[in-house]
């Protein structure tokens, strides 16, 4: 690769993705000179409009709908290289809204469930039959390929192969959603991709604008808590100040778990507020119609939690047929309504020793995603703030800080990111309940961080961070965010009724810096070749003691979470299929920031261990 000229970030979101860059020839240190790619896009047949924001939304037309010339873009017309005749971004989500079963949505989130094949045509996932269908790997790459397409378009003298290109993933993304997200970027032609967590990126887009003011709006021994809540997930990340000779250094150290809870329940929460107004005056909605709604619902929460003066916004659900209502419906949300629904329903004020209400869920669901069972984000923070009250305690200049009596640990400093918190109402009373909560322990309350790009940040974090790098800027260091773990099952003779007890080995440790690769001592293994392997997976981001072969016998609820099984069929070369062959393990933290396992033969032989990226059996 030669010298890239650009160093490129792309925010891959669940409901809006965004190009960022920094011109490497006119950067110095944090003073970069950095921009947004206006995207190309349709916004109605025919028509297409550079904007900022690309829609993460893919529309399947009807093969009679629209006539090709009506989707072409700068680039190339409908149908080109193969393709699939869709359209993504600002079109595909307003047409979407009237024809809902033909609209792909939340890809990313399905990108990362487990319960399904991520390679399979699953979406729309409630679309009828004669619906063609795509795959939450296809719908992300095609946003990806847009993307690149826009750049080269812009930039014919620059091409999008030939730079820094780094993609944004949710801190809580497990090794096979990561590798998901890399692979869709290869097929996208994204030939050198780096994967950075989403709230690292929101923190360098910080510290980038402030063009070296952000070190005197932190100090040593300051813990950033970094709140974001986009369209589908919830991602809590911890961000400790170090200062290492005079200079300071931020550190990650720790991320939560992965809650699918974001702007996409509270849209379909206000739907169900609505339809319920509706039911009262003797309408109706079947679930067509409650799915338009949905989207009506997001346009309403966003227009009203963004624009102060706006008192209501209109909503019109379309109708079926005259037989079935008889005509278009008319509504509306009222900001007070959205205000007082959200705050109370997602935000409500709790205790720090609240916890997320856990259900006993019923013996069969629909398909669809595995959305969080507690829609009370604050909950959710009190879990993850108590989880990780020590995990600051073996940083130097942290360690006097601790007190046994804190019930969580205590952050200093909070940034938002995500367009939720475009409602300074929502971030203020985020703000109010976590002051509460430290001002019950003693401590002082923390401060919010301002000047956040709540729509780009994370798209323009990425780009200072392709540039970072390079060896310029200020670096957020931490290595993985996890450990993680593979289940050894016990050999012992069957015992009726009882399962043979497993333990818990530790094959990367948490902190693993990207690059290394560390083996795994004193453990050989029998790998089967020709034949397809399995390995139960476990991760954890509480226990930072863990090293590399650490066996464990006995977890905590809240220690281990158990992941997606490592499956695969790994070739025998020049070994019979089903043969046995001696290994040891290796882990491998690839500069990409994905995590791969290798089993290497005593010969020296080696296969990856891919991490399943398909259904769980």
């Amino acid at each position: 690769m030669t010298d890239p000229r650009y160093a490129i970030g792309i925010d891959l979101g669940t409901t809006h993705s965004a190009l960022s860059y920094v011109d490497l020839a006119g950067s110095d240190g944090e003073k970069t000179q950095q921009a947004v790619l206006g995207v190309p896009q349709l916004t109605a047949p025919g028509t297409v409009e550079d904007l900022p924001l690309l829609p993460s939304f893919l529309y399947l037309p009807h093969p009679d709908e629209l006539a090709p010339g009506e989707l072409a873009l700068p680039w190339s017309t409908a149908g080109e290289d193969g393709q699939l005749r869709a359209i993504a971004g600002e079109m595909a989500r307003s047409r979407g809204a009237t024809t809902p079963i033909r609209l792909v949505s939340s890809a990313k989130s399905w990108l990362c469930h487990p319960g399904v094949d991520r390679r399979a045509a699953i979406l729309p996932n409630d679309a009828p039959e004669e619906v063609a269908r795509v795959s939450p790997l296809t719908a992300s790459t095609r946003y990806l390929d847009h993307l690149r397409k826009a750049w080269d378009n812009a930039h014919p003298d620059a091409p999008f192969t030939q730079q820094a290109v780094t993609v944004t993933i949710p801190a809580s993304f497990d090794p096979a959603a990561r590798e998901l997200t890399a692979e869709a970027a290869r097929t996208a032609g994204y030939d050198n991709v780096t994967l950075l967590e989403e709230p690292q990126a929101a923190l360098y887009s910080w510290i980038q604008g402030s063009e070296g003011r952000w070190r005197k709006d932190v100090k040593p021994g300051d813990i950033i808590l970094v709140v974001d809540v986009g369209g589908g997930t919830s991602d809590f990340s911890l961000i400790a100040i170090l200062e290492r000779d005079g200079v300071l250094e931020p550190h990650r150290v720790a991320v939560g778990d992965h809650i699918l809870l974001g702007g996409d329940n509270m849209d379909l929460a206000l739907a169900h507020l609505v339809a319920r107004k509706l039911a009262a005056n003797g309408t109706q909605l079947d679930p067509w119609q409650l799915r338009a709604l949905t989207y009506g619902c997001r346009a309403a929460k966003e227009n009203l939690l963004a624009d102060a003066s706006a008192d209501s916004w209109p909503i019109v659900v379309p109708s079926r047929g005259s037989k079935l209502i008889g005509g278009s419906i008319r509504t509306e949300l009222t900001r007070d309504e959205v205000t007082a629904f959200i705050t109370d329903g997602f935000f409500p004020t709790v205790e720090a020793s609240a916890r997320p209400a856990v259900r006993t869920r019923a013996g069969l669901t629909q398909l669809g995603l595995p959305y969080a069972q507690d829609a009370a984000i604050t909950r959710h923070l009190a879990a993850f703030l108590g989880r990780q009250k020590g995990a600051t305690a073996e940083l130097a200049g942290f360690a006097d800080a601790q007190n046994g009596d804190h019930s969580f640990l205590h952050p200093s400093a909070v940034l938002f990111n995500g367009g939720v918190f475009k409602s300074a109402l929502l971030a203020r009373r985020v703000m109010d309940t976590l002051n509460d909560w430290l001002y019950m322990e003693g401590a002082e309350p923390a401060r919010m961080l301002g000047g956040a790009d709540l729509d780009l940040a994370v798209a323009r974090g990425a780009a200072y961070y392709s540039y970072v790098r390079r060896g310029a800027g200020v670096r957020i260091r931490g290595g993985t965010a996890r450990a993680y773990y593979v289940a050894v099952e016990s050999s012992m003779p069957a015992i009726p009724g009882m399962e043979p007890p497993i333990q818990a080995l530790c094959v990367a440790p948490f902190g693993m810096e990207e690059g290394s690769e560390l083996e795994l001592p004193g453990q050989e293994f029998g790998l089967v070749v020709g034949e397809p392997v399995d390995f139960r997976f476990f991760g954890s981001s509480t226990r930072r003691q863990d090293h590399i072969g650490t066996v464990l016998d006995f977890w905590g609820p809240d220690e281990l979470i158990e992941l997606n099984a490592i499956q695969a069929t790994l070739s025998p070369e020049g070994r019979q299929a089903g043969d046995v062959v001696q290994v040891r393990l290796h882990a491998r933290a690839t500069e990409a920031g994905t995590l791969e396992l290798l089993a290497v033969a005593t010969d020296g032989q080696r296969w990856k261990v891919e991490f399943d990226v398909r259904t769980a059996a």
